[in-house]
């Protein structure tokens, strides 16, 4: 079991191997599968982030790293946590209600 990981932070995951048009190579990405998972079973759910997107309801911008970029949750996905390389930060709280009112709305309503 490698490093602790908890919901809303980033961390940069290895993506590959990716087929068709699931968003590859190694990325930040941001985890939303809760703790209790996270701390326990060996799969964390992540949501890719990219700095090359275009605003889409699906997509919510996010300034990291002092770049422009989005969350991509309409790429979301789960992945064994020996794909999380190191801990990158985490997202405001504003941030995570607009990430929960969006997956809400994608996958809820």
């Amino acid at each position: 079991m490698g490093m602790v990981v908890n919901q809303y932070n980033i961390y940069l995951v290895n993506l590959d191997p990716t087929v068709g048009h699931e968003i590859k190579k190694t990325r930040p990405c941001l985890v939303i599968s809760p703790n209790e998972m996270n701390h326990n079973i060996d799969t964390v759910i992540i949501a890719p982030m990219t700095t090359k997107s275009q605003a889409y309801p699906t997509r919510v911008p996010v300034k990291f790293d002092s770049k422009q970029g989005w969350i991509i949750l309409d790429q979301i996905r789960t992945v064994d946590s020996i794909r999380l390389i190191k801990h990158l930060g985490k997202i405001s709280d504003n941030k995570i209600t607009e990430v929960k009112k969006v997956i809400k709305e994608m996958l809820v309503d």
